[in-house]
């Protein structure tokens, strides 16, 4: 009896310690990007909370604010309206204490590394360009329903803009927590690596397309630019966007760590 007690009591030290260094460790890499992600994150499940409970308990005034004429009142609409473009405008011209998922397409954040090989790097931008298309049309064809039950009249306006907040926090849930499209589709290893990163704006507002008003064009339309964009500098400089090719994107020289709570973290695929 003594000696099973205290065998218990060791095992529940060990236990106890060993949660402990790993809490200690744990803390050692909540980088201040990771902090900036999860500050942010909170920030979206608030603005979602908000918009949620006028969705359920007020639809009707939501209505309202998404249809007053842009210009004609101030409403809370108009202060989501200017977060979205301002967090779109800065994808677009970003400064240098963003993530290093979206400064991987600038050219100063390019570090090559030793015997850059092409081939490898053509085969990768090959099979990332055939992901990239499976998962533009498994989006596009989601939203299609979408917009077929708008056009029939099932869903209302509010309903694509419960969409698209939906979206809105979907969109740190993939970078944060588990996101769908790198498990089953891409299969890179992190948002870092990601060849789709920069579209989140794109997949967050296309329920916006079908919404005939300047309030939700002008965020679909700018999503769109910024979504151009990103392919335009990956078409050109397909090597900064590889860690076979840019050593900022190896995990040894990662800063950003936003990948240690991902529940399902993912092997990459090999290239030959």
């Amino acid at each position: 009896m003594v000696t099973s007690q205290a065998q218990w009591i060791f095992i529940r030290n060990w236990w106890v310690d060993r949660e402990e260094r790993k809490g200690e460790v744990m803390k050692k890499e909540i980088t201040v990007q990771m902090k900036f992600y999860m500050f942010k994150f909170m920030l979206r499940i608030t603005a979602f909370t908000i918009v949620l409970y006028f969705y359920v308990f007020h639809k009707q005034m939501l209505w309202e604010f998404v249809n007053t004429p842009f210009w004609k009142v101030v409403t809370p609409i108009h202060v989501l309206w200017l977060c979205f473009m301002t967090i779109m405008i800065l994808h677009i011209f970003p400064f240098d204490k963003l993530t290093m998922a979206l400064l991987k397409s600038k050219k100063e954040k390019f570090v090559p590394v030793d015997n850059l090989d092409h081939y490898k790097l053509l085969k990768f931008v090959q099979d990332m360009n055939i992901k990239a298309w499976r998962v533009m049309l498994v989006w596009l064809l989601g939203n299609g329903v979408l917009g077929v039950l708008y056009l029939a009249g099932i869903l209302e306006d509010v309903d694509l803009v419960m969409a698209t907040v939906f979206f809105f926090i979907c969109d740190y849930i993939c970078i944060l927590i588990f996101c769908p499209f790198q498990t089953f589709i891409m299969h890179n290893k992190c948002c870092v690596n990601c060849r789709i990163y920069d579209w989140g704006h794109f997949m967050m507002f296309t329920p916006m397309l079908f919404l005939r008003n300047f309030f939700s064009w002008s965020l679909f339309f700018t999503s769109c630019v910024v979504l151009i964009h990103w392919e335009i500098v990956y078409a050109k400089h397909p090597e900064r966007f590889w860690e076979g090719t840019n050593k900022r994107l190896q995990c040894g020289n990662c800063k950003d760590k936003t990948c240690k709570l991902k529940i399902n973290r993912v092997k990459p695929d090999k290239i030959d």
